[in-house]
């Protein structure tokens, strides 16, 4: 008897919580929306994916620079130089639907898109935590490169949901786990020495699932490319040969190191990744039972903080990292004040809206890795709810 009327009683609370969560949603979206409306929203990274969308739409070069030029002026940009789409060609399968939206439409669509992601992404990483009581959680709505991503409407989030799904499905269902890291390649740059061990594990498991879930993923983004753009790749090769991406003052690790050798050495600025990678294959192979909530997410701090190319908007993807390091903080009755400490001068700066492609923000992403080693290295890991159950 007093199961059953608990049991009634915890329906309407979940009830309740649905739909205090959907109004938030709804809210969350208005907010974005309206500052991503009108001319605000040619003012913002959405509509470099717009302008390749339209371009997409009358089997134009997604990659012309006059003609994107033109585009974000008539929507309201106040760009001078055309603002493009960087992604690699297999992304143009996010780009095309918006073509056919106006950039009002189209920014309240990708805003949806975004805040559904990172809730999404939150409440998988909230599951493989075991669902643990509080509300710790929440902290990663106010993560500063996923407000970042809201703000601006970036892909970052992207990156994220396409990260933590596979860490979400990789038992479960491995196939999608794999298709899911298809996300991960609207910037592969973020996840060099990731990729290393991403595949040696594939390797050492025999998780041919995963590799045939991320293949047939790949194949179909490229097919699809090739069908709606065939010369997209030469088009982008000639795109990023304009652009001169690694002259640009990219707040990174990496441009920092080439920097203090020659500036003039484009090349040093992969040096940190490739050596990075190599760390990871080795402590990958040290590692007899490998852990992607606990090891591979130090590889995924490491990957973030080293490459080559990036902002703080790319930064969204370790917020898996974050949550395991607070919760493993709070599990150990040890104090959140480190991650205060580090959280809130970045999250000061976006609110005060400093340009992503300044170097304040050149600290960020060693701050997440050292905050999540501080976080795990101190007392017995966290196990997440799959570990325990394996």
């Amino acid at each position: 008897m007093g199961d059953s009327t608990e049991g009634a009683e915890m329906q309407p609370r979940s009830a309740l919580r649905g739909s205090i969560a959907g109004l938030l949603l709804l809210a969350g979206v208005g907010i974005l929306a309206l500052s991503m409306s009108s001319s605000n929203a040619a003012n913002k990274d959405f509509v470099t994916y717009w302008a390749a969308g339209r371009q997409l739409l009358h089997h134009a070069n997604p990659y012309d620079g006059p003609e994107i030029l033109r585009l974000e002026r008539e929507a309201g940009s106040k760009v001078d130089l055309p603002y493009f789409m960087r992604n690699p060609p297999i992304a143009l399968f996010l780009a095309l639907p918006f073509g056919a939206m106006n950039e009002w439409l189209g920014a309240m669509v990708w805003s949806l898109l975004l805040v559904l992601s990172l809730m999404t992404s939150i409440r998988m990483i909230w599951k493989l935590m075991g669902k643990p009581p509080g509300r710790l959680h929440l902290a990663g709505y106010f993560f500063p490169p996923a407000l970042e991503c809201l703000t601006v409407g970036q892909v970052g989030i992207f990156l994220l949901l396409g990260f933590t799904s596979f860490l979400y499905f990789r038992k479960t269902k491995p196939f999608l786990a794999g298709a899911s890291l298809m996300l991960c390649l609207l910037k592969p740059h973020m996840f060099l020495p990731l990729s290393v061990v991403l595949l040696m594990w594939c390797l050492r498991e025999r998780a041919h699932r995963v590799l045939a879930g991320f293949g047939t993923a790949l194949l179909a983004s490229a097919l699809l490319t090739w069908r709606i753009d065939p010369l997209a790749w030469g088009q982008y090769a000639q795109m990023m040969r304009t652009v001169d991406v690694l002259n640009e003052p990219l707040p990174t690790v990496s441009l920092l190191f080439r920097v203090a050798i020659d500036v003039g050495w484009a090349w040093l600025q992969f040096v940190p990744a490739a050596i990075a990678a190599v760390w990871a294959a080795w402590y990958f192979r040290r590692q007899r039972d490998w852990s992607w909530t606990n090891q591979g997410l130090l590889v995924l701090t490491v990957s973030v903080m080293v490459a080559p190319y990036g902002f703080i908007t790319d930064e969204a993807v370790v917020l898996p990292a974050i949550l395991f390091g607070l919760y493993s903080l709070e599990k150990k009755g040890r104090s959140l004040a480190p991650y205060v400490i580090v959280v809130l001068p970045a999250l000061v700066e976006v609110l005060a809206g400093v340009g992503v492609n300044t170097f304040w923000y050149v600290w960020t992403a060693p701050a997440w890795f050292g905050f999540y080693l501080y976080a795990t290295r101190s007392g017995h890991a966290l196990r997440t709810s799959d570990e325990v159950a394996a």
